[in-house]
């Protein structure tokens, strides 16, 4: 299906049901010459912690080792991480875990990103304020359009704090009162949005969602770019 839409990479994301096929995913990409630029982890506090990672975590680092495949993870931390905390405690919690992460994980991630998904940890400028105390060039974000609706009036200012950061950008339709997945090109947000990306000097990876459950993905993935391409 990549091939047939043209896509060289894509980013893997995954629950506990899709870990079983995983590492056969690895060895059918790399057979197609389908670059696996970045997976995703999760950090949830009733199983990860500093010195700790859930059953799920582990499994996954441990299928990245056997495979061989060095990849960037894209983290995102569940909100009961930083629950009840003031914003100080917040980001000396999320440095230390991270840490953890670049720690355990060097072997494996040639890079770590931080990945907004909504609630504190989904802000950028809680982000940075992260990322400043790491301060550490193996560190850097993704920014998600479809966890961003509320974010689309101050995403000039955003974008200029994201910049020295930013390694790639998730688009998506957006309109100011959602839905969170719309068809880009169908909004009436993105293009206003992605000249402002433009104009920035932006030189990293744009990437395009096939996060819909209900349907085929390549038609999913064909209406994005159908929709891009008319932008």
């Amino acid at each position: 299906m990549l091939q047939r839409l043209n896509f060289s990479q894509y980013a893997y994301d995954w629950r506990t049901q899709h870990l079983p096929t995983f590492a056969e995913e690895i060895k059918v990409a790399k057979e197609h010459k389908i670059h696996i630029a970045a997976v995703w982890l999760w950090i949830d506090k009733t199983s990860d912690s500093p010195g700790q990672l859930s059953k799920d975590n582990e499994t996954l680092l441990g299928i990245l080792k056997e495979t061989g495949l060095k990849t960037q993870l894209w983290v995102g931390f569940n909100n009961n991480f930083f629950a009840y905390d003031n914003d100080e405690t917040k980001v000396t919690k999320g440095v230390e875990m991270l840490k953890y992460l670049q720690e355990r994980t060097k072997s494996v991630a040639s890079s770590i990103a931080l990945y907004n998904h909504g609630d504190w940890f989904g802000e950028p400028e809680n982000q940075i304020k992260i990322l400043k105390v790491l301060n550490d060039p193996g560190f850097g974000l993704i920014y998600n359009f479809h966890h961003a609706h509320k974010q689309i009036e101050s995403f000039p200012a955003l974008l200029k704090k994201m910049s020295p950061w930013l390694w790639t950008v998730n688009i998506d339709g957006m309109k100011k009162d959602g839905p969170q997945i719309l068809p880009i090109g169908s909004g009436d947000e993105e293009k206003g949005m992605l000249r402002l990306l433009k104009k920035s000097g932006f030189q990293g990876s744009i990437g395009i969602l096939g996060h819909i459950e209900t349907e085929d993905v390549e038609q999913v993935l064909k209406r994005n770019l159908n929709g891009l391409r008319k932008l």
